[in-house]
């Protein structure tokens, strides 16, 4: 296939790897918000999600391939004609679609994983690239754990997938497991000993256990040409997660000078995409974090300020603005009526299913207002995904609290709320306000489950700031996260902890991949 060689293809997993964070389920509305997004970022492929996993994630793949006219979108699947058939039934839509279909080639993954043989799964491999090409042209194999997979069976194997139709070969770094070097020089061994490897586009898929995800994506780009980076938002994903889409992405542009290579990507929508995605999943960026980070601009040396001040480029490689970040500008009040709500969630990439749901979102809005002079745009989107989750006929729905706090008696709360539609009023003490909520609605709801993490951020700026509490709750072996927003940390905080016990109450299984 024609390769443009000074093109890099950013191929965004955040739907699929990056959901498979302890934690980070969306719903489908939320990955419609984030895809939208992502559109708008520019990026040239979406893997959606894997479609066989669950109803879930097949109904949100096929919304998705609906909506999305400017990228290619993606369904992951095993390496078996029934996910590769529900792949291509979720994908029906799209008007750019790509089936990614993987298998484990490691010594390790194939006898203790998979129980087959290097035979086995050499056939197995061919067969599922064969039979996804009876529904589209775009197929992307990955060799699970190919980084600690014996290289004459690698060569073997994708020579063999190629020849089936396979037009990408995406070398994973499962297990975080590669060093930069070795990674890159393996990828560029792979590519000068395999004949037809010049028939495909080369893909790097890194994880970050050991900290180099970035570090080995690059190195398989620069010496083993790879021309398609695999990455994530804020590098979410599983354990230590994935590579991180905005640092690749700035990694080439501010250093075009080495890397000699054209992004597609928007780079103005960097930020505004972190912040989406941040907010929806509960997982916060932390304020150190390249590129997204609140400190990644920030110069509190003097000596740094001084420079700065004097010629930017002294300490700056990177304009804080070529990344969407901005000073927080006052987008609405309280005066501002329906037409200017409605153009602000379309100028945000926000779509809302009906009139109706627009209407309960300015009503909140104009709440809001009326509590908080300034709004922005970080307090639309969260007033919007809360809304989202309030009209969604959830089991648990937060009502009403009165909580009492001295620094000379135990802090007691009450607690209104509904279970399955009925009204309950709950009472509880701790050893702080948020102690006292939980063991309130604790008294009637008997979950027990474990309070894995409670975080809480600013939404925005300044004391009128919402407050934006995660809370992780842990059952079973489950985890999720319940994300709540408000003025008000503490009604925030019951509003994180019922988000949380509803996603519980759900009971949704999926299969989550190791890719």
């Amino acid at each position: 296939m024609a390769v443009d060689s000074n093109k890099l293809i950013i191929f965004d997993t955040t739907l699929r790897d990056g959901e498979q964070s302890p934690g980070a389920s969306m719903t489908k509305d939320e990955k419609i918000r984030i895809a939208r997004q992502l559109e708008r970022l520019k990026v040239d492929i979406i893997e959606a999600g894997f479609a066989a996993a669950s109803q879930g994630d097949f109904e949100s793949i096929h919304a998705i391939s609906g909506i999305i006219k400017n990228a290619t979108v993606c369904s992951l699947s095993r390496a078996n004609d029934k996910d590769i058939a529900r792949a291509a039934e979720a994908l029906a839509p799209a008007e750019r679609k790509r089936i990614h279909t993987f298998l484990a080639t490691s010594p390790l993954h194939m006898e203790k994983k998979l129980r087959m043989t290097p035979d086995q799964v050499f056939e197995q491999a061919k067969m599922a690239v064969r039979y996804a090409r009876k529904f589209t042209d775009d197929i992307e194999f990955s060799p699970e754990d190919g980084s600690r997979s014996d290289i004459d069976f690698l060569c073997r194997v994708i020579e063999a997938v190629i020849k089936e139709g396979a037009t990408t070969i995406n070398f994973a770094d499962t297990v975080g497991y590669a060093v930069p070097g070795l990674y890159g020089n393996m990828l560029k061994t792979l590519r000068e000993r395999i004949p037809n490897s010049d028939k495909a586009v080369w893909s790097v898929h890194c994880h970050n256990d050991l900290g180099m995800a970035v570090a080995n994506s690059l190195a398989g780009v620069m010496i083993g040409g790879a021309r398609q980076v695999e990455c994530t938002i804020n590098g979410l994903g599983e354990r230590a997660g994935n590579t991180a889409l905005e640092e690749i992405v700035m990694a080439v542009r501010t250093r075009k000078d080495h890397f000699k290579l054209e992004i597609g990507v928007d780079t103005t929508q960097i930020v505004p995409t972190s912040k989406l995605v941040s907010q929806i999943t509960g997982f916060a960026v932390q304020p150190n974090k390249s590129v997204v980070g609140a400190n990644a601009f920030a110069h509190a040396s003097g000596i740094h300020q001084d420079g700065v001040l004097k010629a930017r480029d002294t300490y700056e490689i990177m304009r804080a603005e070529d990344v969407g970040w901005a000073a927080n500008k006052i987008v609405l009040g309280k005066l501002s009526g329906r037409n200017a709500f409605k153009q602000r969630l379309e100028e945000l990439g926000i779509k809302l299913e009906s009139a109706a749901d627009t209407d309960a979102a300015f009503i909140r809005f104009k709440e809001l207002a009326d509590r908080k002079s300034d709004i922005f745009d970080e307090d639309i989107m969260a007033l919007v995904s809360d809304e989202q989750h309030s009209h969604e006929h959830e089991y648990y729905n937060f009502i009403s609290l009165t909580q009492q706090s001295s620094s000379t008696t135990k802090p007691v709360a009450s607690v209104v709320f509904s279970i399955d539609g009925k009204e309950e009023t709950c009472k509880g003490e701790g050893n702080g306000p948020v102690d006292a909520i939980v063991n309130a609605i604790e008294s009637k709801v008997a979950s027990g489950a474990e309070l894995l993490l409670f975080s809480v951020n600013a939404i925005t700026t300044g004391t009128q700031s919402q407050g934006e509490v995660t809370m992780r709750l842990s059952k079973a072996g489950r985890i999720v996260n319940g994300v709540g927003a408000d003025l008000d940390i503490v009604i925030a905080s019951a509003k994180a902890y019922i988000s949380a016990l509803n996603k519980l109450h759900s009971k949704i299984e999926k299969l989550s991949p190791q890719l």
